[in-house]
Formats: structure tokens, sequence, C-alpha cells
């Protein structure tokens, strides 16, 4: 059975993730005076209906931290959600209706539609890519390439969008990439530098983890951060970068469970994927770096399992949500 990475839902890993932001947000947006504006031109008590509207078409992710977001604020506040995440909508179309206190949601609208507008934009570029690919056996990922602090947010909306998570951090899988080899040749490990020893040193290491952690041995590794993530309960992956036909070669016999092949054309990922077939059938390849919407489904074509795109997280333009007055 393939191995997965973890993949994000809204749960209270990802809901934490947003009070952790809007803790931020609301300090840096009310600071100890709060809203001035409405203080001054909006009576006490002034009740409001409002309408969060999609001004271009695309698909809905964040709806749960709006709610988070007026449960922080004032739980007197009601949302109605018209949709829900993961949806597609059209220009003009309401997503949710808010009705409660005016301040409030005065005080909430930059958030919320920060928020939306930003995850959204990601699911609205994840599905296109997703459906570039369409009738492959090709799968879209996501990568690292996150804001800082968003990440669970990110991969949560890239799952909105229909695509599925890389890792969730370093914690999360072995990625032996360039800068390991690099520095795996010079410290010399037996067979230095070989791509075959650092898989095997891998899982020799995670085996290793595995029987403490069942004889019950709390001892922490003094390199790990005491405050990081601890992902849920699932296999770990090892996977390897190569960028050269020659390397592949050299690391399917120790059957990693993903290879990522780095900035590859067309016709050299086409070979990899028979060079693979002949040799470790079992083993995943991941096609990564240049993706774009334009060269997509001409790699999915040449029969690669995964394809990771950066680009649906760091360069997803948001998707323009606003809020109207009823």
């Amino acid at each position: 059975m393939t191995k997965e990475f973890y993949q994000h839902s809204w749960d209270e890993r990802v809901a934490e993730s947003w009070r952790r932001l809007l803790r931020l947000a609301l300090e840096e947006d009310l600071g100890s005076r709060g809203d001035l504006t409405s203080a001054a031109v909006v009576p006490a008590g002034t009740v409001g209906r409002a309408a969060i509207v999609a001004r271009a078409p695309g698909v809905v992710a964040g709806l749960p931290a709006v709610e988070l977001t007026f449960q922080t604020l004032d739980p007197s506040v009601r949302l109605t959600t018209r949709v829900a995440d993961g949806q597609l909508v059209g220009a003009g179309e309401k997503i949710a209706l808010i009705e409660g206190s005016a301040r409030t949601i005065l005080a909430a609208e930059r958030l919320i539609l920060n928020v939306l507008g930003r995850l959204s934009g990601i699911a609205t570029l994840t599905r296109r890519f997703v459906e570039a690919v369409g009738g492959t056996r090709a799968r879209i990922y996501d990568t690292r390439k996150t804001t800082p602090g968003w990440r669970a947010l990110e991969k949560y909306a890239v799952r909105c969008g229909g695509g599925l998570n890389h890792r969730t951090g370093l914690f999360d899988a072995v990625l032996i990439k360039d800068n390991h080899l690099a520095l795996w040749s010079r410290v010399g490990q037996g067979c230095a530098g070989s791509l075959f020893a650092a898989v095997q040193a891998a899982r020799q290491y995670l085996s290793a983890q595995l029987d403490t952690a069942q004889n019950g041995d709390t001892a922490k590794n003094t390199d790990t951060p005491q405050n990081a993530a601890k992902p849920p309960d699932h296999e770990t992956i090892i996977e390897v970068e190569v960028d050269s036909l020659a390397q592949l070669a050299e690391v399917l016999p120790a059957s990693p469970d993903v290879v990522l092949l780095d900035n590859m054309t067309i016709e050299e990922l086409r070979q990899a994927v028979a060079i693979r077939d002949a040799v470790a059938p079992a083993v995943q390849l991941e096609a990564s770096g240049g993706i774009e919407l334009g060269n997509v489904r001409a790699i999915a074509e040449t029969g690669v399992e995964r394809i990771s795109v950066g680009a649906i997280t760091h360069s997803a333009p948001a998707l323009n949500i606003s809020l109207d007055w009823l």
C-alpha cells in the first residue's frame, strides 16, 4: 500500500493555527484603543446585516476561520454560510450572511476578508492545476513554500481545492535533498555520498526511533526544538531528490517510498518512469521544479504519480471577496 503524507482537514490543529494568527491580527488592527472610527460614528447597540460576496469566480476556503473570528470577538453575532469550503462560487454570489453588532462586524471585516481571500485564492489556483491533470494518474501536491505561521491553513486550502499535502514540516518525513547529499559525501558514513547508503541510514534511524518509542524511552533529541509540532500518527515516508537519470538508477534498488525528479525535461521524465517500472515499480515518482499551468498536463502524461507545485501557495492571487451591508 502506498504511503501518504498527513492530509489536513479543518480540525483542532488548523483551528489553533488561526487562533494564534487571530490574536496577532486583533492586536495589530485594534491595539489598545479599538476601532476609533466605528466608536465615533456608529451608535452603540446598532445591529447590522451584511453579506460576504465573491467578486470573482473561485473555490471557497476559510469559512470556519470566519466563524471562529466572530466567536472570539462576539459570540452573539450570527453567521449563516450559504456555501461550504471547497465549493465553486460565481462572481456576485453570496458566500455567507452576518447579523449582529454593527461595530463587531466592522471590526472583523478586514480580518475575515483577508483570511477568506488568501485561502480561497490558494484553493482556486489548486483547482486549476487539479483540473489540468484530470484523467491522468498524477496528483497535485503542495510544498513547504508557505507563509510563515500560515502553513496549516494554506495546506488546508490546498485540500479544499482538490490537491494533496506534501510533508507538513521537517518533522513529518525524510526528504534527502541535494544539500543533505553534499554534506553526506563530506562527513563520510561508509559509502560516502551514496544515495543507496543515505536511504539505508534513514531507514535505520527511523527504525531506531520506533524501537525507542515502543520501549517507552522519553528521551528527547537535543537537536530538535522542544516545541516542534508533533504530526498525527502515520507511516513516515522516505523520499530522495535526484536531478539525473543516473542518480535515479542508483537509488531505486534502495526502494525509497518516493523519488523526487528535480527540474527534469519531459523526455527525461518519460525515461525516469520507464527505468522505475523496470527496476522498482512500487516506488512513486514526483516531478518538481518549474511546474506551471502551461506544462503540467504534459508532465502528468509522462506517467509520474506526483507533481509538487510551490506556486499554489507562494504565488496564488487572493480571491476578490467583499462585505456588503444588506
